[in-house]
């Protein structure tokens, strides 16, 4: 069960998507608020605090990574709060994967897959079960701008 009162931040630049995103997860019991790019999201979690930012924005992956990062940081935020970037290229159709600071990328093949994610977020009592190995066997740490490395959890 999803925690009574759970609020997401979902920043998204498109109207249409954001609108869909916010209708599916305000479905899911979730509060949520809307950003439409970087600076307005910003702005509404340093006035909401949410308890996890998604973020999906129209850039290349490592821009959207940084942005995602800039955006808890700036709202000053604690690095507690889970960003989920979802939808980036780079990253095969249903990986999920860790990539640090508690920052997950995602390319979910629907949104049971998105909603079984945060819901585990959301839950952090138990292991996520991401596989952090994912970004090396497909190269995709280095597109995102990431080491070589990875630690397993």
């Amino acid at each position: 069960m999803i925690r009574s009162g759970a609020l997401i931040l979902v920043v998204q630049d498109v109207e249409e998507t954001r609108d869909g995103i916010e209708a599916l997860l305000l479905a899911d019991g979730y509060r949520v608020d809307t950003a439409r790019d970087e600076k307005d999201a910003v702005m509404r979690a340093q006035r909401s605090y949410p308890d996890l930012i998604l973020v999906n924005l129209g850039q290349v992956a490592v821009e959207v990574i940084a942005a995602a990062r800039r955006i808890r940081a700036r709202a000053e935020l604690s690095e507690e709060v889970p960003v989920v970037i979802f939808c980036v290229d780079g990253v095969g159709e249903g990986v999920e994967v860790e990539i640090g600071q508690k920052v997950y990328v995602t390319r979910p093949d629907n949104f049971n897959q998105l909603r079984g994610l945060l819901g585990r977020l959301m839950h952090r009592a138990s292991p996520c079960g991401l596989d952090v190995r994912a970004l090396s066997r497909t190269g995709a740490r280095t597109r995102f701008g990431l080491p070589d490395s990875t630690h397993t959890r």
